[in-house]
């Protein structure tokens, strides 16, 4: 499942002007891009591997809010395109889990979003699936993001690096200023992704 267009239509219901964040990142990568998933090294023994889809459930299906709504016949400031962008960020930031994950030791690559970042250290961030998700585009739904907490403090991690983190997943909902993330995940192991 790809949640990528239907972000791109919030971005044009929400009138096109993207957040900018106060350090700009000079990467690689493009706004929306996924990481490909390479053949990488296996995973730490006792980690399953996992990708973004194994996140979502079956059954959830995004695109239906969307269902009838003729994006090509709504200027931004239609109070139909306002209504639809308010509805879909509600579902987004109630949007289901996957509960079979809940206690799941895995590794995941995604792009880190800093959430406490002091001294030069963090302890607080986000991984979310695509570059310049809860920083340049609205966020992405709740289970397409993770609340991660390191074990021990990260340190020379810059905003939107590619990585990948091995822990613990936990289906517990938390609130933050760059969006609700759907899942808690106790990071022991983070590594440059490549």
């Amino acid at each position: 499942m790809r949640i990528i267009p239907a972000l791109i239509c919030c971005a044009v219901l929400a009138g096109g002007s993207p957040l900018l964040y106060a350090q700009q990142d000079k990467s690689e990568y493009k706004l929306g891009e996924r990481l490909p998933q390479p053949k990488a090294p296996a995973a730490p023994e006792g980690y399953k591997e996992v990708n973004w889809d194994a996140l979502v459930p079956k059954n959830w299906d995004p695109s239906q809010l969307m269902k009838g709504l003729n994006l090509d016949q709504l200027n931004d400031g239609d109070p139909r395109a306002m209504e639809a962008l308010e509805k879909m960020r509600k579902a987004w930031s109630e949007a289901p889990i996957e509960p079979s994950l809940n206690g799941t030791r895995i590794r995941i690559a995604g792009f880190l979003v800093p959430l406490d970042a002091q001294r030069g250290q963090i302890k607080e961030f986000l991984l979310v699936p695509y570059f310049g998700a809860c920083i340049h585009t609205p966020p992405p739904p709740a289970n397409q993001i993770i609340h991660g907490v390191a074990v021990k403090p990260l340190k020379d991690v810059q905003v939107m690096s590619a990585v990948w983190v091995s822990g613990t997943l936990e289906t517990a909902r938390k609130d933050t200023e760059f969006g609700a993330s759907g899942y808690r995940l106790s990071a022991v192991a983070l590594t440059p992704y490549k």
